[in-house]
């Protein structure tokens, strides 16, 4: 089973602390973790583009010149593909590009992603995220504490802990984020240089993702 060092944020060793092994201590699974990518960057595409065919774009009702003797070659509109101003041929048109996944999938997928963390030594439990003052300095100092001042950060909090200060804090910050567990997913762990969990955030992953 995976153990790891809890620190505070001034970076001190308090504990240890055991994570669930069917959370954070799997095999990667990269096939899984390859699909919950491709779902979630396939969801980002609205799927609003739309362009116009030969039977929508205005004008063209009437034949351009007659079918024969003209020593053109024969034009049935000048909305027509080939016409400055006529239809697009095999343009986008509204679509969905959802990709289903299988439940089952998409868990061993975070699992898969919440490992390779682990491996990789990518991961990090603090005691919590309690500030007693809004101040982006001073949690640019809690970043420097934990040696990750330097590195695209994703926190990982429970729902119902103190935050709030900590939170308003980093939102100036460009590569910090800061999730719940219940928002956690596949694509912002592979993106992130270091996962940081809140020790109750870490007890409260292995009811949610096991």
């Amino acid at each position: 089973m995976p153990t790891l060092q809890v620190q505070n944020l001034e970076g001190k060793e308090l504990r240890e602390i055991t994570l669930a092994d069917t959370v954070f201590g799997i095999t990667p699974n990269t096939q899984a973790m390859f699909d919950a990518v491709m779902v979630q960057r396939a969801a980002l595409h609205q799927g609003t583009h739309k362009v116009k065919n030969r039977s929508e774009v205005r004008g063209g009702g009437r034949k351009p010149w007659r079918q024969k003797g003209t020593g053109r070659a024969r034009q049935g509109s000048i909305r027509s593909p080939q016409w400055r101003g006529g239809g697009v041929v095999f343009g986008p048109t509204p679509r969905s590009y959802d990709i289903k996944l299988n439940r089952k999938v998409r868990r061993l997928a975070l699992r898969s992603a919440l490992s390779q963390k682990v491996v990789d030594g990518e991961l990090k439990v603090v005691e919590n995220l309690v500030l007693e003052e809004i101040k982006t300095k001073g949690f640019i100092q809690a970043l420097e504490a934990l040696n990750i001042a330097d590195k695209k950060v994703i926190f990982v909090v429970d729902a119902n802990e103190d935050f709030d200060n900590a939170y308003l804090s980093m939102r100036n910050l460009r590569n910090v984020m800061l999730l719940s567990v219940e928002t956690l997913n596949v694509y912002d762990i592979m993106n992130a240089d270091v996962l940081v969990l809140t020790e109750q955030a870490a007890k409260h992953a292995e009811g949610v993702w096991e």
